[in-house]
């Protein structure tokens, strides 16, 4: 497959079904195999010191790089367009080893406000105890951006479409911004995925993952990967960590011996090697089956979405919805211009009532799962305020724009009137304004 690949490109479908492997060598399996071994033997003492030192090719030690793994990481490097990915252990764990790689203790980044709460929490609380200042900046206000950078910022983050508010990243001005600076920008894509955004055509540097969510599509494992995309000078002289020569690259640098690969092997090779973020070659393993249904689910995901939120956004029970593909959402030139196949899978609401109705939404449902998850083939269900979200204050719940009766959806692959049915259903329980909305 590799040197079919070399002649020409690929598809996004046919990328996802075969990029990164050929036929098992020993027994011509068509499958990715699992290999769950630990360690790998070495040809010789010359071959491991080689390995040791990034300067000869196979694998040490399954915490480093495995040859399931291996897979994945060439997949979703193909798929998004880089040149190199590292699979890790969570999506928090993708952030984490992405960042920590980019500042250390006294450097600063700047982060947009409408995030994850579990990330959120990770640049606030944790990042701090490790002497890492994260800046949080409204996405929308590039003055404010600017005014944060200064000699110490090492990179500006953002999620494609913040989670859950659903601020659609403008990405062409924030790469603007980052690359003046002479910045990098990481994007977390978890909620739209190469399927939906490629995020290097619009300028992001580097790109995390939660394969836990659409990516595996099952809710059956746990998973991250980081994704480099080759485009960024490491030698730029503000990341010295990348052309200082070490005894244990035997007197080179990461930017001489990897070249455009300089990011995602220092990741690997520092930070994934020392704090052990290891990724299983099972999970791995169920990472690729999902990408080679990937572009069909998520099509479908959005399909029923869309009919989802349009049904909620014209009944009288609903105080309000918020999916940027509707046409009458204030973000729909920005959807248009970023994922005009969809803006995705998920979708917030608040139900007239406030918090009381909302709760007892919740525990009316009978087909819609709740729990703590997006992009699942099944669809779920949570009230960020109370739960992802809890760790935040009153104030960052309002920054990160959670109010108490926002609900989020993450639409599945149910058959959609069978959605909307378990939704009436709950809502003749929790709103008081059910029964005059159907008279």
């Amino acid at each position: 497959m590799a040197d079919r690949e070399n002649d020409f490109q690929f598809g996004f479908d046919t990328l996802a079904l075969h990029g990164g492997q050929t036929p098992d060598p020993v027994t011509n399996a068509r499958a990715v195999p699992i290999y769950m071994t630990s360690s790998y033997v070495f040809d010789s003492t010359d071959h491991a010191a080689s390995l040791f030192k990034m300067q000869g090719e196979g694998y040490v030690y399954s915490r480093n790089a495995n040859p399931t793994n291996a897979v994945l990481e060439e997949r979703l490097a193909k798929l998004e367009g880089g040149v190199g990915a590292f699979a890790v252990a969570s999506g928090q764990a993708a952030i984490s080893i992405a960042m920590l790689t980019l500042a250390k203790a006294g450097d600063e980044l700047i982060a947009t406000n409408a995030l994850y709460g579990g990330t959120y929490h990770l640049f606030s609380e944790t990042f701090q105890g490790f002497g890492v200042k994260v800046h949080f900046v409204n996405g929308t206000d590039l003055d404010e951006i600017e005014r944060h950078i200064n000699d110490k910022t090492k990179a500006i983050f953002t999620e494609t479409i913040g989670n859950p508010n659903l601020e659609i990243a403008d990405l062409k001005k924030l790469s603007d911004i980052a690359h003046r600076n002479g910045l990098p920008l990481v994007v977390d894509s978890t909620f739209t995925t190469p399927a939906l955004l490629k995020l290097l055509e619009f300028g992001a540097n580097i790109v995390i993952h939660s394969t836990t969510k659409f990516i595996g599509g099952h809710g059956t494992s746990i998973g991250g990967a980081i994704i480099d995309g080759g485009n960024f000078p490491w030698d730029n002289g503000s990341f010295p960590d990348f052309t200082r020569k070490k005894s244990i690259l035997d007197n080179h640098s990461f930017v001489e011996l990897s070249r455009e690969k300089a990011f995602i092997s220092k990741a690997r090779f520092e930070l994934g090697h020392d704090l052990g973020a290891t990724l299983s070659p099972f999970n791995s393993w169920l990472f690729i089956q999902g990408l080679e249904s990937l572009s069909v689910r998520v099509k479908q995901h959005v399909q029923n979405a869309k009919e989802v939120a349009a049904h909620l956004a014209s009944h009288p029970a609903i105080e309000w919805v918020n999916y940027p593909s509707l046409p009458n959402d204030p973000q729909y030139r920005l959807a248009e211009e970023y994922v005009p196949g969809g803006a995705g899978a998920i979708f917030t609401f608040g139900i007239k009532g406030g918090l009381e109705s909302a709760k007892t939404f919740i525990n009316s449902l009978k087909l819609l799962s709740h729990l703590a998850n997006v992009g699942d083939a099944k669809t779920l269900i949570i009230h960020p305020a109370s739960t992802t979200h809890a760790r935040l204050s009153p104030d960052q719940q309002l920054e990160a724009g959670i109010t108490p009766e926002l609900i989020r959806l993450s639409v599945g692959l149910e058959d959609v009137k069978d959605i909307v049915a378990d939704i009436e259903q709950s809502l003749q329980i929790s709103s008081p304004l059910y029964v005059q909305s159907t008279k």
